[in-house]
């Protein structure tokens, strides 16, 4: 096990550190080889990581292992998505953390079905299943409050707004050929730095970043920001800190996503009236709309279905649900975290067995990414160039300039733990490659449903999950219908809290 990614710790009543668990993913990190990773002081990217927790039988100690990580801020664009799932449609650090935890889990559910053991499940009472072991837990960390709703956050009188002015004019806006979307500040950086946001701004002219990185290309945070403890919604125009001092709400952090067609809208009113919080949000697509959910939904969601999903969900007589979500320094409002991935589910029910409403306890850390925006920033060096999201620009034999949005996923597996991915491919494969296996990121639909099927293969015909008896599943759409009791789940949550979600096409998902 490589040094940072395993840690026992002392822990009186056995309580999990958040200072702790970020340091151990900031050390994660570190030791990733350098390919795909930011260049300090010129570019920046949002970290995610899934952390095994393993409870000592005493109650004293806890261990502590990062089993998957993983960076980005970008998704592409629903006319790049393709119908082989050969793609990887979303690159946000979480969303990356999380696919990485599944080659995770299929790789310990195949020495589980293979009788070499496993250190996560043990066997289940039904024919086929597996379930996790006793004390046994998983804990998601990010650097940033998700996107989306998580990130609509109060500011108080002394907060500057942490994302600068953006232009609407539609030439400053550029499409690549990928699908990816950029956009260019109205400001130089210098000039971005020294100003306060003002009130009178159109609704056109200002919209955060992330929270929605994918949103806001070049554009920075203050670099006085700090982290915030503020209990009151986006809403509120007043509030009183711990200290007992008065504090007016001048405005709200704001998010690039866009609120699912067929809803509310947002208002675009200044100040706090600018957005409709608690509603379901698509990552945003400047001209190019994408069908990626917001991070604040997808874990919200995780927090009914589990994160799991379908396909693992037949061999689990119980959904994995993460105990625990650490998010590391960065603008951050208890109260809207609690709203944006507990409230809007907490009244779910009628689940089927296996499943139930189990949000993660919200943590903060008071650490911050190394390679926060924020910091980036902080190490920022005159002739290094203007600060950007991490990427860099290649050159086709057309002599057309792609910006390569980059992310990063390392996994606790034994082969090819490290998949680092630009523009939905793996990073570095040329164009005459596209669509051949080469260019598949581990990650992408297609690679993690032929897991699955060697997980599948592996598994003693006798020994199968009832629902994985049928003849006549074959693609990949078959499979994940068949997971039946997922599908129940998935019907309430979607019935009950969110009936706007988008049905996913299922002309992408009929791949063999």
């Amino acid at each position: 096990m490589p040094t940072g990614a395993h840690i026992r710790l002392p822990r009186r009543f056995n309580v999990v550190s958040a200072d702790e668990v970020a340091k151990l993913c900031y050390e994660r990190f570190s030791q990733l080889p350098r390919r795909g990773k930011p260049e300090p002081g010129r570019e920046w990217t949002l970290l995610a990581a899934v952390l095994q927790i393993t409870r000592g039988a005493d109650s004293h100690s806890v261990a502590m292992e990062v089993v998957s990580l993983g960076t980005g801020t970008k998704c592409i664009g629903q006319t790049a998505m393709s119908p082989t799932g050969d793609v990887l449609n979303d690159s946000h650090a979480e969303v990356i953390a999380r696919r990485g935890c599944i080659r995770y889990l299929i790789q310990e559910l195949h020495g589980a079905v293979s009788g070499r053991g496993s250190s996560v499940f043990c066997a289940a009472d039904e024919r086929g299943k597996w379930k996790l072991r006793p004390r046994v837990s998983f804990l998601l960390f990010t650097s940033h409050t998700p996107c989306g709703d998580a990130s609509i956050i109060p500011m108080t009188d002394s907060q500057p707004q942490p994302c600068p002015p953006v232009t609407s004019v539609k030439g400053h806006e550029q499409t690549d050929g990928g699908g990816n979307l950029k956009r260019k500040a109205e400001e130089s950086g210098e000039e971005r730095i020294s100003k306060q946001p003002h009130l009178e701004e159109t609704a056109e002219t200002k919209e955060e970043d992330r929270g929605d990185t994918e949103q806001c290309g070049s554009l920075n945070f203050n670099k006085t920001s700090e982290t915030s403890s503020q209990t009151s919604s986006s809403a509120v125009l007043a509030q009183t800190d711990g200290t007992g001092l008065h504090h007016q709400v001048s405005d709200i952090h704001r998010t690039g996503a866009k609120c699912v067609p067929g809803g509310p809208a947002d208002p675009l009113q200044p100040g706090v009236g600018y957005h409709s919080p608690g509603v379901l949000r698509v990552k945003p697509g400047r001209g190019e709309p994408t069908l990626s959910l917001s991070c604040s939904d997808k874990m919200a969601r995780w927090g009914v279905l589990g994160f799991q999903g379908a396909l693992l969900s037949h061999y689990l007589q119980e959904a994995l649900y993460f105990s625990t979500m650490v998010v590391g320094k960065c603008p951050y409002d208890q109260e809207v975290m609690q709203r944006a991935l507990v409230t809007r589910c907490a009244c779910v029910s009628d689940l089927p067995a296996g499943f139930a409403v189990r949000p993660p306890e919200l943590l903060q850390a008071t650490l911050e990414f190394p390679f926060s925006q924020a910091q980036t920033e902080l190490q920022h060096q005159a002739g290094q160039g203007r600060i950007s999201p991490c990427g860099a620009a290649f050159t086709f034999r057309a002599f057309r300039k792609i910006l390569q949005i980059i992310s990063i996923s390392w996994c606790n597996v034994t082969e090819q733990p490290l998949d680092v991915t630009a523009n939905g491919y793996k990073h570095g494969v040329t164009k005459k490659a596209l669509g051949t296996a080469k260019a598949r990121s581990l990650l992408c639909k297609s690679e993690l449903f032929h897991s699955f099927l060697s997980l599948v293969s592996a598994t003693d015909p006798s020994a199968l999950p009832d629902s994985l008896r049928k003849a006549e599943l074959q693609t990949y759409w078959d499979y994940k219908q068949a997971s039946q009791s997922y599908q129940q789940a998935w019907q309430q949550l979607r019935s009950q809290a969110f009936p706007l979600w988008p049905r996913s096409d299922r002309n992408l998902l009929l791949f063999h």
